[in-house]
């Protein structure tokens, strides 16, 4: 008589051992419907799983982010089901979920074009309203090389033999189609009625390029049509917003072969990264940081004695010079305690706050180049804080108060707190690892931030908290971080004397706000679709002249606001007013200052947004007061 305990914490005893799906029922109809799998005892099932014993049992909806998963996991077989109705020599292979949907990959000699997406699709809502039971069956493992071997799925025989002999395995049956999968899976296939077949590319048959080349089919499913809709929205945005696509048209930035990762920073993305750049140097400042500078190119032995070489070696340029091995560097850390390392330190000296604009390379693969987002030569909004271990709690503290001002400033406010927790290849003892780890959770504590820990994440010589900030499209970017060190300045020789007269190694607290420029630009560049805020924008205004007989007039006014300071563009162009509009609007202009003969009668100009919107008509002195606000207002 199995006692069964419901999320709720309410009890229901039956009398025979009872199915998942019978509890849903006997708890309502509604549920029973809306079940797509449930969870006993912790373990996520399908809901024909038989409850013999007492068990915690919760029920699966789509409202539940395991219940997407499952929707997506079947939502996979279901595609294949439907690739293989109508494409009969196609063979499957594996078919997993991803973030926001899933694939397949299929080994056929026929080539899937994006129409034939439509074909398949159509072909799935055909099975989603047979409403064919998924059901689970046990096998093992010889019977199931056989079978596939039988059904002529020789990849999915591949992958059964590399199980170790004696298994037990799990297919999912629906209609015709058979798959191997550990499940669960929907009751049946009228659970998933809402998806969208994306595009086809080319993926080697388990990742691996001297396998054959197959065919990935991409897909999204989701609980409900608003879900979805609201999903190829966000992906739309994100096109619309593509940083690589706004860094051509507003001439930004730009890459090419001869420099695979490396940024060619036009005047106007300059601008911008100068503008990021002076503004943090500023708020340094005001926190008592130290600026410097350390060599791009470093002996090797010195990375091999922090022990980046260990753990980063392959990722790292070298280069060798009368007999030497150097390193080009891929981080600032060892540099800045050979800086710590010079003169006698005293506990009074501490904290002592280091800041370095560092520019830093990484041998990243070529295929992970991305943009902005992923380079191999990268200027990092790097510092270090050497303290005593009383200090660390208030300079954790502090560090998270100023990240939380920098971030509030470019318009970030949802913010996402994770603590990293000691990896396997690690350096340093458990007893430091306790310490590090105790202090950054009591940091988080006393901020009251809810936060969640990554174990094993951590960086090899210590933990972390790694700070993640949303942007307007819900996308997750982790930038900012702060980790305990305890372990390389002591590797590195790292002292300073105590209150006690004696030598003591000094805790080095490794922080980034921005985490890389170059990365950061890219996250700003797409948050404000590069409409970026006045204080940041490469050009904040543009004068423009309706006819030649306003130039001189223009002129002064572009001389004005040059001599004051903003970023400015004047443009006497033999050019209809609406066609230089068209045109400074496509390269986001903050501000367009209009100048015809009533303008130039008046002593004024008028003023257009980015909207196309008129502000105004300003005297001199009103337009620059307009703007001194514009570029005090941060946010």
């Amino acid at each position: 008589m199995p006692i069964i305990t419901l999320a709720d914490g309410s009890k229901r005893e039956f009398s025979n051992a009872i199915s998942a799906y019978d509890v849903a029922a006997d708890i309502g109809a509604g549920l029973a419907n809306a079940a797509l799998a449930a969870k006993v005892n912790g373990e996520l099932v399908d809901l024909s799983t038989s409850i013999t014993n007492d068990a915690t049992l919760s029920i699966i909806t789509s409202r539940d982010e395991e219940g997407i998963e499952v929707i997506r996991h079947s939502t996979a077989h279901l595609m294949a089901q439907a690739v293989k109705r109508l494409f009969p020599k196609v063979q499957v292979t594996i078919g997993p979920v991803i973030e926001n949907g899933f694939y397949y990959d299929f080994s056929s000699e026929h080539h899937f074009t994006e129409e034939e997406l439509e074909k398949i699709s159509e072909e799935m809502k055909k099975i989603v309203k047979q409403q064919l039971p998924v059901e689970r069956q046990v096998i093992s493992r010889n019977d199931a090389i056989k079978l596939f071997e039988n059904m002529g799925e020789k990849y999915k025989a591949e992958i059964i033999r590399d199980i170790p002999e004696g298994e037990t395995l799990s297919l999912y049956k629906q209609g015709e189609f058979i798959d191997l999968c550990r499940g669960p899976h929907v009751p049946n296939t009228s659970k998933l009625k809402v998806f969208k077949l994306m595009n086809v590319a080319g993926a080697y048959w388990r990742g691996n390029s001297d396998n054959e080349m197959l065919q990935r089919i991409y897909g999204t499913a989701w609980g409900d049509k608003k879900d979805l809709k609201d999903y190829l929205f966000r992906l739309e945005e994100a096109e619309r917003r593509d940083h690589r696509k706004l860094g051509k048209r507003m001439s930004l930035f730009h890459f090419q072969e001869e420099a695979p990762g490396m940024v060619f920073w036009h005047p106007g993305g300059w601008s911008l990264y100068q503008s990021v750049q002076q503004y943090m140097r500023k708020k340094l400042t005001l926190r008592d940081y130290h600026e410097v500078n350390t060599p791009q190119i470093v002996d090797f032995t010195l990375w091999q004695r922090s022990g980046h070489a260990d753990k980063f070696g392959d990722d790292m340029f070298s280069v060798e010079s009368e007999g030497r091995k150097f390193a080009v560097k891929p981080m600032n850390c060892p540099c800045h305690i050979q800086i710590f390392n010079q003169g006698l330190k005293s506990y009074r000296d501490l904290p002592l706050r280091l800041a370095e604009y560092g520019s830093c390379h990484r041998n990243e693969p070529s295929g992970a180049l991305h943009g902005l987002m992923r380079v191999r030569g990268f200027v990092q909004d790097d510092g270090h804080i050497f303290c005593t271990e009383g200090q660390i709690q208030s300079e954790v503290s502090e560090f998270i108060d100023f990240l939380h001002e920098i971030y509030q400033d470019f318009g970030f406010t949802d913010i996402i707190y994770r603590l990293s927790t000691r990896p396997e290849n690690r350096v340093g003892s458990d007893e430091i690892w306790d310490k590090s780890e105790q202090a950054l959770a009591q940091a988080l504590d006393n901020k009251g931030l809810e936060w969640q820990e990554l174990p094993g994440e951590g960086a090899f010589y210590g933990p972390k908290i790694e700070f993640s900030l949303k942007d307007c499209l819900g996308r997750v970017w982790q930038c900012g971080t702060i980790q305990v060190d305890f372990s390389m300045p002591a590797r590195l020789d790292a002292t300073y004397i105590g209150e006690d007269g004696n030598k003591h190694v000094p805790v080095m607290l490794h922080r980034a706000i921005l985490g890389s420029f170059e990365r950061f630009m890219g996250i700003l560049i797409e948050h404000h679709a590069g409409n970026l805020p006045f204080w940041l924008a490469p050009v904040q205004a543009v004068v423009m002249s309706i006819t030649d007989a306003q130039a001189a007039y223009a002129e002064n006014i572009y001389n004005v606001l040059q001599n004051k300071g903003f970023r400015v563009k004047l443009d006497l162009r033999n050019e209809k007013i609406g066609y230089k509009i068209r045109e400074h609007t496509l390269e986001k202009c903050s501000y367009m200052l209009v100048v015809g003969n009533k303008e130039m009668e008046n002593g004024t100009v008028t003023l257009r947004n980015l909207k196309g919107e008129t502000v105004g008509n300003f005297t001199e002195s009103e337009l620059l007061e307009f703007f001194r606000k514009e570029q005090s207002e941060k946010n």
